[in-house]
């Protein structure tokens, strides 16, 4: 006779706890990191204050496309979610949403972000986010993620597009501002994720996946992290200068850089889990600042 008491029951999936799974596919935590850089871009571009429907529209199609991407990279990296500690209970590993619903999802939210980005803002942003998610998707997820050490590296160009994306919704053209901004973001990217990396390196090695801190030892890893980061340092100080902006930005940059890489140095004396969170951790840090200062530059300085 079989003891009830001892078998496990799954909780009921409610409509709520349905929804949720589906919004857990966006990965929103990273959106919200993505559109730290659009608006303060935006705002850059126009030298002021654009007009707040084409912030909302912008922003909310950002949102459809970057969590499309998201959906699609979960869809294809659920088997090896399954075997990482960090991603084994994301919602396709534990079946709360099953591999085909998710990549419909996936297709719904990529046609409407180009058709609200296309309509209500202009083509080329569409055309700038549906190309995103085609690199990021193709080019990191299928190829690069599970056979290059340098996959984060190349892959973070998809990463670094809401900043191209946020100019061109204001201008209707790309110029040398945002590009100098995307090498920003994309130089930002290995130091930021390596330092994740490192602490859940067990998980990538059993998954078989070449990130940094799996092929190379932490200390070599830090080695490199700190020339990005130095060249983070050096190009969000120069951001400045070449998009005319005042003394609020230049020494936000400047000490947020500093600050950055001195974290980063630290990581090579102390190879350790814990300092290297505090990298990752400031590493967010310095994004925030940067942009929200060149924001608030244009804003206060501009508007007096």
């Amino acid at each position: 006779m079989t003891d009830v008491s001892a078998v496990t029951v799954a909780p009921p999936r409610t409509f709520a706890t349905k929804i949720g799974a589906f919004v857990a596919l966006t990965k929103p935590r990273i959106i919200e990191l993505l559109l730290v850089t659009t608006v303060p871009t935006m705002i850059v571009a126009e030298r002021g204050m654009p007009s707040g429907w084409l912030v909302v529209l912008t922003v909310v199609g950002g949102t459809l496309a970057a969590g499309g991407a998201n959906t699609f990279n979960m869809y294809v990296d659920r088997d090896i979610d399954a075997l990482m500690e960090r991603t084994k209970n994301r919602p396709l590993v534990t079946g709360a949403v099953q591999p085909r619903q998710a990549l419909v999802f996936g297709f719904v939210l990529e046609i409407a972000a180009f058709v609200l980005l296309w309509v209500g803002v202009n083509l080329l942003s569409a055309a700038l986010a549906v190309s995103a998610t085609l690199f990021y998707v193709f080019v990191y997820t299928l190829w690069l993620k599970r056979t290059s050490r340098q996959n984060i590296v190349i892959g973070g160009a998809a990463g670094a597009a809401p900043v191209l994306i946020g100019w061109s919704a204001v201008t209707n053209q790309l110029a040398v501002e945002p590009w100098v901004l995307f090498a920003l973001i994309f130089l930002w990217t290995p130091p930021h994720f390596w330092a994740l990396a490192i602490k859940y390196a067990e998980d990538y090695r059993l998954a078989d996946v070449p990130m940094m801190p799996v092929v190379e030892s932490v200390r070599n890893t830090a080695t490199q992290m700190i020339a990005y980061t130095a060249l983070v340092a050096g190009v969000g100080s120069a951001f400045g200068l070449i998009a005319d902006l005042g003394w609020i930005y230049g020494l936000a940059a400047a000490g947020a850089g500093l600050v950055f890489f001195t974290h980063t140095a630290m990581l090579l004396k102390d190879p350790s889990t814990k300092r290297a969170m505090k990298v990752f951790g400031y590493s967010i840090t310095y994004l925030t600042v940067v942009f929200v200062a060149m924001a608030v530059d244009i804003l206060v300085v501009e508007g007096f």
